[in-house]
């Protein structure tokens, strides 16, 4: 079942959002070489308790973690560990906070020292893809205006869009209709409406889009090894243009 959430639904988003937004803008002075990703998980689950909030993924399926942190080749889903961060890492740090019920959904990839080009041209063209694809999310237009605006730029970018994980809707619970593909024909699927509230978090990688399981049957990685970027927002659809409302610029 899709649903529109009311106002006072979307406020409660909104504060959330404000609070993941600040947790995402202390990681960043964090991320560098010699930091441990299991070191960023603790931080964030005691910034959320310091502010009311709670990690919502932590416990989701069993999930166990606060965040996830997916390094190089991961695509998405990564586990937290000890081993340090080293100098030219991609990590992806993805998190979703429950304030008082109200849910929003994040992830930022971030350089760990000096990345080199190609890798900062991946992070570039996946952030990039995102805002094109929060370009099409208005009422009237379809979820394939979505994936088409993301999968043709970054294909035409060399890069390649992962089929294997979607966007969602959100609220109250964490995964709810629709599915919001990365990819996909425009004027197809279904049409958005004023109310719904969804993420779009392109996945893309270096090399082939086709992702591979590891043993935890959490993480997913690139079947070559090439390197993945993700960034995500929880956005409203408005009669206007959408509201991110985990944006980091305002």
């Amino acid at each position: 079942m899709i649903t529109r959430k009311s106002k006072r639904e979307i406020e409660k988003m909104q504060a959330a959002g404000d609070i993941l937004v600040k947790c995402h803008k202390e990681i960043a002075k964090m991320i560098k070489p010699g930091i441990t990703t299991m070191e960023i998980d603790a931080f964030v689950e005691k910034f959320l308790e310091e502010h009311g909030a709670t990690p919502e993924q932590k416990g989701y399926s069993g999930y166990p973690y606060a965040i996830c942190a997916s390094l190089n080749d991961e695509i998405c889903h990564g586990f937290p560990r000890d081993e340090e961060l080293i100098d030219g890492d991609i990590v992806t740090i993805d998190m979703v906070v429950n304030l008082d019920g109200g849910l929003a959904d994040s992830a930022w990839t971030y350089a760990v020292g000096n990345v080199d080009e190609k890798g900062l041209r991946l992070m570039d063209v996946t952030k990039t893809a995102l805002y094109k694809g929060i370009e099409q999310a208005r009422a009237g237009k379809r979820i394939g205006d979505i994936g088409h605006a993301i999968q043709t730029y970054a294909e035409e970018e060399g890069f390649s869009v992962v089929r294997d994980f979607t966007g969602h809707g959100i609220g109250p619970t964490l995964h709810e209709e629709p599915h919001i593909p990365h990819f996909g024909l425009p004027n197809k699927g279904l049409r958005l409406k004023e109310g719904m509230v969804i993420t779009i978090e392109p996945m893309i990688n270096e090399g082939d889009w086709k992702s591979q399981m590891d043993q935890n049957n959490w993480t997913a990685r690139t079947i070559d090894k090439g390197r993945s970027a993700q960034y995500e927002h929880t956005l409203v659809i408005t009669k206007d243009a959408p509201l991110i409302i985990t944006d980091q610029d305002k």
